[in-house]
């Protein structure tokens, strides 16, 4: 399958799939996946297997118990809902856990092990790390060698990454202490402990020693938990990396209240980071981030200011630990849409304005990059045409915190084809021209095509080589019910007219064709994932539930819901798959990449006719 992806010119064939969704086997199960597990170790091998040479994981910070959205996560910290417990239970880490336990919390894991039971793996998590820490502890005092080791690595661990453990694990200790508030509601000498006020700085230096003497146990266990969760990334990277498959980090756009907490003296004051109406959100949505202050990006001699370190520290840190990364709208980091923060934020979001593109609004006005001549004051504040023209110092100045990426990208040998944009379905000038600046592509959802403009964004014929292009994300609805909706609306013949004409070569029988996918929702299904391989986009990216046949979306956005951020791939995947396949019920990707060549045309396919026919075989 990778001869034939090679032939039709597909760069990156990627899985996208979020560490909640991964398989585990009953032994270790505890709730919600993990990257790092057996289950997982499963699922990447069948993705080796059908040719995928990749795998977009999604943000893996810490998230609270009432909300699990990866995207509201820490930015450094990695979640303690990753860990793999089962290893953690044999010698090789010193029998952190014991196996009565794991046995004991997977025995207790409620429901269905196709869905996170989120609460109970909160739960369950929180228990084993309280028995792994102090197993550590008590067999560091007694002098244990393998503890020994251990504590050696979190030292230097420690050292290393204070920047960010530190002030992670402070507010864990304050937000406990605290009852569980946000720290707008926290006294104030904790709310401005890391940006104290003029006059304060000896007050909060007093007290910042004096809480990490008191939680230092706690801090401890943070570090060290952290330090278990890299160890089991870097074998996790390692294994994809002896089945050829590169990993894929996801920069959210959102800070996480820990986040912001840390970096109160760099925010921007009074505003949040929406949303703005869309063709996908025509009501914006009011995210209430933290923005970062664009007048703490650079310092008085011109390097980064304090706001340029924190995110060339994170982008840094993806770097250093995935072979590449996906900008969560990067409109974030280049024309952020903002609003007054405030009661009604619904409402606000609506009243909200670009960031660098506001001269007529008091409070933005000096942070305007654009000029009153360069904006067209005809159409809405965030339409896509309403910065008219840009020169290169100013794309310069909106591409601050995309530089920051790319440079972080090329420390590692790293560029610009290892950055995914999440760009949908807006385009503004801005954000336009720093994607032109580095070369870098946008994402392009078939699902959401509009067939009667020939020039939509969506159609993948008007994708260009850098782009990615993909079914639907973990946002949309899977292309399996979108094929139904399709046929019940009498959709369906459009839709096979349109993929007929990519994908059938001179000579094939297109009408009849076209008849049977028209009101065929799987013949459908499978011909549009062969569209993928086409061209002209050179990186193709599948979301897990719709390689695996799933009728349910993984995220309903602006919806707070159960069943949201909660399904997972099936157990035994490699076998579960080729049920499936044989039915028609999931992608079968040896079959669109025959298909796909096929569409080169009768000569093509006489010189390729072994590997074509082989993939053909394979095919159900």
């Amino acid at each position: 399958m990778r001869d034939g992806l090679r032939l039709l010119g597909v760069r990156r064939l990627v899985l996208g799939i979020h560490d909640a969704a991964f398989p585990g086997a009953p032994h270790e199960d505890v709730g919600r996946g993990s990257p790092c597990s057996d289950g997982a170790r499963e699922l990447l091998g069948l993705v080796h297997t059908l040719g995928f040479d990749g795998v977009q994981l999604g943000p893996q910070g810490i998230t609270s118990l009432a909300n699990p959205s990866p995207y509201d996560g820490t930015f450094f910290s990695r979640s303690p809902l990753s860990l793999s417990l089962a290893p953690l239970t044999g010698a090789d880490w010193g029998r952190l856990l014991s196996p009565g336990t794991l046995d004991a919390l997977a025995a207790g894991r409620p429901g269905p092990p196709d869905r996170v039971a989120y609460a109970y793996a909160h739960a369950a998590t929180a228990r084993a790390v309280e028995e792994i820490c102090a197993t550590f502890r008590r067999r560091r005092a007694a002098g244990d060698p393998a503890a020994a080791r251990l504590a050696a690595e979190l030292e230097r661990f420690r050292a290393e990454h204070a920047a960010w453990l530190v002030p992670d694990a402070l507010y864990a200790a304050l937000e406990r202490a605290h009852g569980g508030a946000h720290s707008s509601r926290w006294p104030r000498r904790d709310a401005t402990l890391l940006a104290p006020a003029p006059g304060e700085a000896s007050a909060a230096a007093a007290r910042r020693a004096a809480l990490l003497a008191a939680h230092g146990e706690e801090i401890e266990d943070h570090a060290l938990v952290q330090l278990l969760l890299a160890l089991q990334h870097g074998e996790l990277r390692a294994r994809a990396a002896a089945l050829g498959l590169a990993l894929f980090a996801d920069l959210q756009v959102g800070m996480s209240a820990a986040d912001a907490w840390a970096a109160r003296s760099f925010l921007l004051p009074g505003w949040r980071m929406g949303a703005p109406p869309s063709r996908t959100n025509p009501e914006g949505q009011a995210w209430n981030y933290a923005v970062l202050d664009p007048r703490r990006y650079r310092g008085p001699d011109g390097g980064d200011g304090a706001a340029l370190r924190f995110f060339r520290a994170r982008a840094r840190k993806a770097f250093a630990e995935f072979d590449g990364v996906r900008i969560d709208h990067p409109h974030g980091l280049v024309c952020p849409w903002v609003y007054r923060a405030g009661p009604d934020p619904d409402r606000a979001v609506l009243d909200g304005a670009r960031l660098f593109e506001s001269p007529d609004v008091p409070e933005l006005a000096a942070l305007a990059i654009a000029r009153a001549e360069q904006i067209d004051e005809s159409v809405p504040l965030h339409a896509d045409g309403r910065v008219t023209a840009l020169d290169e110092a100013q794309v310069e100045r909106y591409s601050a915190l995309v530089d920051v990426v790319i440079d972080a990208a090329r420390e590692r040998g790293r560029g610009a084809e290892d950055v995914a944009c999440e760009v949908l379905s807006t385009m503004p000038l801005p954000l336009g021209r720093v994607l032109a600046r580095h070369g870098l592509g946008r994402l392009r959802v078939t699902q959401k095509a509009d067939l009667a403009r020939a020039d939509d964004g969506y159609r993948g014929e008007n994708a260009r080589p850098e782009d990615w292009i993909l079914l639907g994300n973990h946002d949309t609805e899977t292309i399996w019910t979108v094929a139904e909706h399709w046929v019940a609306r009498g959709a369906g013949r459009a839709r096979a007219e349109h993929l007929a004409a990519r994908l059938l070569a001179p000579g094939e029988d297109r009408e009849r064709w076209v008849a049977r996918a028209a009101a065929d929702p799987r013949a459908l299904a499978q011909a549009s994932f062969a569209e993928l391989l086409v061209g002209p986009a050179r990186n193709v990216l599948v979301y897990f539930t719709d390689l695996l046949g799933a009728h349910e979306p993984y995220n309903r956005p602006g919806t707070v819901a159960p069943s949201n951020w909660s399904l997972r791939a099936p157990r035994e995947a490699a076998a579960t798959y080729a049920d499936r396949r044989a039915a028609g019920l999931v992608l079968d990707v040896a079959g669109a990449v025959a298909r796909a060549l096929r569409s080169r045309g009768a000569d093509f396919v006489a010189a390729h006719r072994a590997l074509v026919e082989r993939l053909e075989r394979i095919a159900p």
